[in-house]
């Protein structure tokens, strides 16, 4: 009881997958600042090998990436931990991007450049709120159960 209680807790994770070290760095300093904790990697394949290790509530992804690209991720993500939540980024808007995003599950796609962090910072909250708001159904229901 006392663990689930911690994990709903906890400062809420995110993984910033983005080929440019700038607007990885961009966004890491800023989700910082605003209170989650932030991991970051460069392409599809480490962002998996990260999450291998560690569980995220949100992975912002862009796009167009070497060695393993977004849209991959997505799949991939989807596959291992349905319960996160994926935010595209990108700056090479498509339809058939946008609509890969959302037949794969992303939250949403969020057209760079990221002027205006507030679209992206409305989708990582309410992906935090849905992923709490479960959380706290589920302990409910253990403080339900006989023992």
């Amino acid at each position: 009881m006392k663990e689930n209680q911690e994990e709903i807790d906890a400062k809420p994770r995110i993984l910033v997958v983005d080929d440019e070290e700038n607007i990885r760095d961009m966004l890491k300093r800023h989700f910082r600042f605003i209170g989650y904790e932030v991991e970051c990697a460069s392409n599809g394949k480490e962002a998996l090998e990260i999450m291998n290790k560690k569980r995220f509530e949100v992975v912002i992804s862009d796009i167009n990436m070497p060695d393993m690209d977004g849209i991959e991720l997505l799949r991939a993500i989807k596959n291992s931990a349905p319960m996160t939540h994926c935010i595209m980024i990108t700056g090479y808007v498509t339809m058939d991007n946008v609509l890969s995003c959302m037949r794969l599950g992303a939250d949403t796609c969020v057209f760079k450049p990221l002027e205006d962090m507030a679209e992206l910072e409305d989708a990582v909250k309410a992906a935090v709120d849905h992923l709490k708001h479960w959380q706290m159904k589920l302990k409910t229901l253990i403080r339900m159960k006989p023992e």
